[in-house]
């Protein structure tokens, strides 16, 4: 299953230049793509727009060559896992009860729940380490609790390609790499996994590809160590940086103190 924007253009009324600009790039089952750049370059209107949740000017987005517009929100959902940026909860919901929406595209909304379903849910807890937090109510959970149980909602409807908007927010730094680490296994399974970060060098150690943003533009598009030079970087960020190599041969961005900056390595 693929994924694609073709020179997809949003503008929002009233705005002096567009939020997206002839964007082009996709996703494919089997590859993890972050898409990466500073805060306002248009990531989370790319991420809206791949959803068919804001319609482009002009491009198309297609999911298995289809426009994303002739799809209806439940066979996307049965295909499509998707963890928004911001989320506040309308009513007090316990843990199992929010993670149980994930199977809303299979289950429909009278069908009686069946032991697929109770399977799904299970494991969508084991892997976002909240197993045991079932019946507590949401409003008890911390901001990583809660972003974690997000992420099982998207896992439980056991989608074939994943779209994540800064997973990693509110997160401690275990349950940050845990959290990559369970994409870079899903992708192994088979699964197209998109997701929008501000950790450059966690992207840079996990993901296939990197998609750099820049004022709604796409500026690089490629293998992390290729889109990760340290000109580039600190052009789109307005940061001087330096860019070294890891122990396993990924390029970690190191951003640099004023004065450092002439002297960086």
């Amino acid at each position: 299953m693929r994924l694609a924007a073709s020179s997809v253009t949003v503008q929002y009324p009233g705005a002096a230049v567009p939020a997206l600009d002839e964007v082009s790039f996709g996703v494919s089952g089997g590859e993890l793509v972050a898409v990466v750049g500073p805060n306002g370059s248009g990531k989370t209107t790319l991420l809206r727009t791949l959803l068919g949740l804001t319609r482009p000017q002009s491009g198309v987005v297609r999911l298995d060559d289809r426009d994303i517009g002739t799809w209806t929100r439940r066979a996307l959902a049965g295909v499509i896992g998707a963890l928004p940026q911001r989320e506040e909860p309308a009513f007090p919901l316990t843990v199992r009860e929010v993670v149980l929406m994930g199977r809303w595209a299979r289950l429909g909304p009278t069908a009686a729940i069946t032991a697929d379903d109770e399977a799904a849910i299970a494991g969508a807890l084991a892997r976002c380490d909240v197993t045991g937090f079932e019946d507590r109510g949401i409003e008890t959970l911390s901001g990583g609790e809660w972003q974690r149980v997000r992420v099982a909602r998207a896992l439980a409807a056991m989608p074939r390609l994943l779209l994540l908007d800064e997973p990693t927010a509110a997160l401690d730094i275990g349950h940050e790499m845990a959290l990559f680490e369970l994409l870079r296994q899903l992708v192994g399974d088979g699964l197209g996994v998109l997701v929008i970060t501000h950790h450059l060098n966690l992207a840079a150690r996990y993901a296939d590809r990197l998609v750099l943003l820049d004022r709604g533009r796409v500026v690089a598009d490629g293998p992390p160590n290729a889109v990760l030079r340290a000109d580039l970087v600190a052009a789109v960020f307005e940061w001087p940086v330096a860019v070294v190599p890891w122990r396993d041969g990924t390029s970690q961005v190191l951003p640099l103190k004023r004065n450092e900056e002439r002297r960086a390595p």
